[in-house]
């Protein structure tokens, strides 16, 4: 068994945010505490495609294809809209949000990703993708700047319902808008991107993203659903790993793996020799952009990991880490690098 720790995903996403810092310069700083990333609810309603018209005026009429305007409306969102998030808190629109604050960098993500970039007049220090979200004002790191968020008089403010509570709660008693959400799988993030996309009538450019996520998922099941499962172990933070519940876990098993972490729930703290006892084949530890890596440096260094197959074999495997731990459209991206870490012979 391996040792739960704090199962605080805000812990591990803490660790994440340091070595974060270190890239950014802020070397010297340390932490223990793991953080935790956005997440959401299915998407609740599209907006209903109108029909109508008669063949003797030229308009859409039965038997006829609606003009390209008619099928460009189905996809716009009409107002007002009412969407219920991961908090279970019922937010109402009146029109499309034009100016937006975004809290954590998987939400940056997902509005430059369906065409909203140019809307977001806030990120936090974190964001750091696209290269553009980084000439965004700043509202805070793991803590936000209440003070500034209310001066950039957003009407719509998307945050993690796990990193950002506090945060959270004191926005809306400035009577802000906030939606927040904390996906634990893969299909939980499709949905919060799509109605991110509902929310800021940007359907299409929503579900063209949610259509490659999908199109990247059955990929990665079909290629993998004849082969071994190897034993995997994943650390992304020194010491930490991840078990049933969560995201992660879950991508390990859609890229074809057994996470030897997988008995226990959340993110945790492990037990060296515990691992040692599952004797994972396949080790993936994120690239944290320092030299030397850190986690490396701990598996290399620890009594009796080299007894372990895949110290032993050499199947130590670094993948990016922002891709694999955002819950965004990269979220595809970091599966993919998970599939070709576990099964490399399937993926080129």
């Amino acid at each position: 068994m391996l040792k739960t720790g704090n199962t605080s995903f805000a812990r591990w996403l803490t660790l994440l945010a340091v070595a974060a810092m270190l890239v950014l310069g802020a070397c010297g700083q340390t932490g223990k505490n793991a953080p935790e990333v956005a997440g959401t609810e299915q998407n609740e309603t599209q907006s209903e495609t109108q029909n109508a018209g008669e063949s003797t005026n030229g308009q859409a009429g039965e038997g006829q294809e609606a003009p390209a305007e008619e099928e460009e409306s189905a996809q716009a969102t009409v107002y007002p809209l009412t969407v219920t998030d991961g908090t279970g808190t019922e937010l109402t629109f009146e029109q499309a949000p034009e100016k937006i604050v975004t809290l954590a960098p998987s939400e940056t993500e997902i509005l430059y990703a369906i065409g909203a970039g140019d809307r977001v007049v806030g990120v936090d220090e974190f964001s750091n993708y696209p290269e553009e979200a980084l000439d965004k004002p700043k509202i805070g790191d793991m803590t936000t700047n209440i003070e500034a968020v209310a001066a950039l008089n957003p009407d719509l403010v998307v945050a993690s319902s796990g990193m950002n509570g506090q945060a959270i709660e004191q926005l809306r008693k400035l009577d802000l808008k906030v939606y927040a959400t904390d996906p634990k799988t893969y299909d939980e993030v499709i949905a919060k991107i799509e109605q991110i996309g509902e929310i800021v009538d940007a359907q299409e450019q929503a579900g063209e993203v949610a259509a490659h996520m999908r199109e990247v998922k059955e990929q990665v099941a079909e290629a993998v659903k004849d082969a071994p499962r190897p034993k995997v172990y994943l650390e992304f933070s020194p010491g930490w790993s991840v078990g049933k519940g969560e995201f992660l876990d879950e991508l390990l098993t859609i890229a074809g793996g057994v996470n030897v972490a997988g008995d226990q729930p959340g993110w945790f703290e492990i037990t060296p020799e515990s691992v040692v006892q599952q004797n994972p084949e396949i080790i993936i530890y994120p690239d944290l952009n320092v030299e030397p890596n850190p986690i490396l440096e701990g598996i290399e260094s620890r009594p009796g990991w080299d007894a372990i197959d895949a110290v032993k074999h050499d199947r130590l495997y670094e993948v990016p880490q922002d891709p694999l731990v955002r819950v965004g459209p990269r979220l595809a991206d970091g599966l993919l690098e998970l599939a070709k870490a576990i099964h490399p012979d399937l993926f080129s």
